[in-house]
């Protein structure tokens, strides 16, 4: 092999190196976390505040409260009872996932420390806070962690189960909610009692205490199964919620259909009770009308009936069904031939007693 192709063959790889590199997409930059910006760190009751926030999910509807007993380091400790939730405002993110949305302030239910919490209402969850100071508003410590057992989602949340045929008319929607939880503290965790609460919509969660039977060691993990009922009825878009010690450790979304049997029962409703009204009301007309007592159909012709004194009604009709009937016109009355004859017709010619008899006049035997 010559030099020149000695150098090829050797610059080859390099050139191959060089245009993998080029070509090769750019890394993917790190997705920024929301944040939460104010106008203001401190305002008094009856003000109002500005808050901006950014790197949300595009056409995200996020809620904005300000909350009580609450740092942005360990959240807002105690759910949305700490919070102000009758003044709090909604606002939906643009297609960079920004917005700005002015709060007015409004004392929480409990002592400062305060934040501004915004927190995602539906899809995945997301939430940020910021430091805020009600003016006037009282501040005490945080409360102290209890020490021993505490106990950390492992896994993600499920909703196991679905509906049935009472369900589609109308039943209530159950399903089991299943989650791994572990002991991360010091002590063991003996039947602990969580908080499932179920919401649809901007609506605040109907929080109801369910108790699980066992004992969690330190260290240890243990699979929970909770069981979730709505009302009779429901459909729609809902969130259940999950609570431990005053601190939501999870959210599932659980998407409910309409009970379809109950629409078609209504429309059954609609359709059958008219018609039976309709054949009830037809029957009662029909019943208190008044009856003709005679109805002549059609043109008919009058028959004469042979009457035969002496004979009963009975006897009479049978007669008068077994005689041939004859027109009007020649009925036996009206023939002028056999006017009150009643016998067989016979020879009526006058004939004198000496004429001897024909050839052909029938003779009588016996006679002389």
């Amino acid at each position: 092999m010559s030099g020149r192709g000695r150098v090829r063959m050797a610059v080859l790889p390099a050139v191959l190196a060089v245009l993998a590199l080029l070509l090769a997409p750019a890394p993917a930059m790190a997705a920024d976390p929301p944040a939460v910006k104010l106008s203001k760190s401190q305002a008094g009751t009856g003000g109002s505040i500005t808050v901006t926030g950014s790197g949300w999910r595009s056409k995200a509807l996020l809620m904005i409260l300000v909350c009580g007993q609450s740092v942005p380091s360990s959240g807002v400790t105690g759910g949305t009872n700490s919070c102000a939730n009758a003044d709090g405002r909604a606002v939906t993110t643009d297609a960079e996932g920004r917005f700005s949305r002015k709060l007015p302030v409004a004392e929480p239910p409990v002592p400062c420390p305060c934040v501004v919490h915004v927190a995602t209402v539906t899809g995945a969850k997301a939430e940020a806070d910021a430091i805020f100071q009600v003016a006037g508003h009282a501040v005490e410590p945080l409360p102290a962690e209890p020490a021993g057992g505490r106990l950390s989602v492992l896994t993600d949340t499920r909703l196991d189960g679905s509906g049935g045929l009472l369900t589609w008319f109308g039943a209530p929607p159950a399903r089991t909610l299943v989650f791994t939880v572990g002991n991360v503290g010091t002590s063991p965790v003996k039947n602990p009692v969580f908080q499932v609460g179920t919401s649809h919509g901007v609506f605040a969660p109907q929080w109801e205490e369910q108790q699980w039977r066992g004992t969690i060691q330190p260290g240890k993990k243990a699979r929970i199964e909770l069981p979730v009922e709505l009302a009779a009825g429901a459909h729609g878009d809902y969130t259940v919620s999950l609570k431990y010690g005053g601190k939501v450790m999870a959210e599932q979304p659980w998407g409910v259909g309409r009970p379809w049997g109950v629409t078609l029962f209504w429309v059954l409703v609609c359709l059958v009770v008219p018609a039976a009204l309709f054949r009830v009301g037809m029957a009662v007309v029909d019943r208190v009308r008044p009856r003709q007592t005679s109805r002549r159909r059609g043109f008919r012709m009058p028959e004469v009936a042979l009457r035969i004194p002496g004979l009963r009604p009975r006897e009479e009709a049978k007669h008068a069904a077994s005689a041939p009937t004859t027109l009007p016109w020649f009925t036996p009355d009206n023939d002028p031939g056999t006017a009150g004859r009643l016998s067989a017709p016979h020879d009526d010619s006058p004939t004198s007693p000496t004429d001897p008899p024909g050839p052909t006049a029938p003779t009588r035997k016996g006679s002389t």
